[in-house]
């Protein structure tokens, strides 16, 4: 229970009213991690309530033990039909939705009154986004994600995985950061096809829709399936709107896909083209850096005259920039330790010490502020 919300009224009789804030989930056997999410909620919500789709394990009775209302589902391959039926269950004004592997991190004022305020004070005037840092293997490490995750009442969310809340109210970042360790090695084995399997039958109905193809090209690059993510990563960069929040997202993650499935000449190519683009972006040029060196790496004969000056300049690039947070798909340290590392390594081969000595230093000295 929210401590700021008064449980009496001026007569000590317990109010019967809506609850403004609540958290909803759909989960199943998350008995590994469902009490770590809950509890870093649990001061911040006026109730919880979980809709389980079919635990064999003791995820069911780890929710009711940390104060979940828990409700039955049979699981019908559609993650929209799920979380809707889980917000059938809350009457608040406004919920936040999770996963049960996420928890959260940071941003805890953004879930109060003076952000969300209750309907009967003021309607809801957007569709709030956290940001999301997933810690675990695959696309770079600890990439951060914007994600609509805090509804108004009465919003619902459409399509069968990846699904997206359906909304005419803008959709607007509050500040709040969640983490999530759905990435790491062991999580991705036990959701191995799932998601894929959706993705490709939704793009079979929607094969014009460039968020689902840039999912499709992130669900099997993280997997190490760099060949087959590289086209549909291609295809969310041609059909994507150029203010698309997950643009930025889709083309770093194309650089790398293209460069891990041998082809450079289109890496080079998309580098080119989107170069004007994301003058802004540390992880851009950090991507750009990663194809370059490759080249240098395939044609040594061309490397200190044609390659391995791009590598140094976009490093430098991204340490000029600095850190972006806001941007998605963004990987902390791109734009500071991360390249400042490289530069000493880069300078270090060369035989150049007193820059790798300058660089060292100065990717340790961003490490600890980070």
């Amino acid at each position: 229970m929210n401590p700021d919300r008064p449980p009496f009224g001026a007569c000590g009789l317990r109010k019967v009213a809506m609850a403004r804030l609540a958290l909803v989930m759909i989960v199943r056997d998350e008995a590994r991690c469902i009490a770590r999410c809950i509890e870093s909620v649990r001061p911040h919500v006026d109730t919880m309530i979980v809709l389980d789709t079919g635990s064999v394990d003791d995820t069911i009775a780890i929710a009711e033990r940390c104060g979940a209302e828990v409700h039955r589902f049979t699981w019908c391959d559609d993650f929209s039909v799920a979380r809707n039926a889980a917000l059938d269950h809350s009457d608040a004004d406004w919920n936040l939705v999770l996963d049960a592997d996420d928890w959260l991190a940071g941003g805890f004022e953004a879930l109060g009154p003076e952000t969300l305020p209750p309907a009967s004070v003021s309607p809801a005037r957007f569709v709030g986004c956290v940001s999301i840092v997933n810690q675990g293997v695959g696309e770079g490490g600890a990439a951060r994600r914007f994600v609509p995750r805090v509804l108004p009442r009465g919003v619902r969310y459409a399509g069968r995985v990846h699904e997206q809340p359906v909304s005419a109210l803008p959709q607007q970042p509050i500040g709040v950061e969640l983490h999530h360790d759905g990435y790491a090695e062991d999580q991705l084995a036990r959701k191995d096809g799932r998601n894929e399997a959706l993705l490709r039958a939704e793009l079979a109905d929607h094969p014009g829709d460039a968020y689902l193809w840039h999912q499709l090209g992130r669900e099997l690059l993280v997997r190490g399936r760099s060949a087959e993510a590289a086209d549909p990563l291609l295809q969310a960069c041609r059909l994507a709107a150029p203010g698309a929040v997950f643009r930025h997202s889709a083309v770093v993650s194309a650089l790398r896909a293209l460069k891990q499935a041998d082809r450079l000449p289109e890496a080079l190519a998309l580098a080119d083209e989107e170069q004007v683009r994301w003058s802004g972006s540390p992880d851009f040029y950090f991507a750009v850096a990663d194809v370059y060196l490759e080249c240098a790496s395939r044609e040594p004969a061309r490397a200190m005259d044609d390659f391995l000056p791009v590598v140094e300049g976009a490093w430098k690039r991204c340490i000029d920039i600095g850190e972006q947070p806001a941007l998605e798909g963004s990987v902390p340290g791109c734009g500071s330790w991360l390249a400042a590392g490289n530069l000493a390594m880069l300078y270090r081969t060369l035989g150049i010490d007193d820059e790798a000595d300058e660089y060292e230093l100065l990717a340790g000295t961003m490490r600890k502020a980070a």
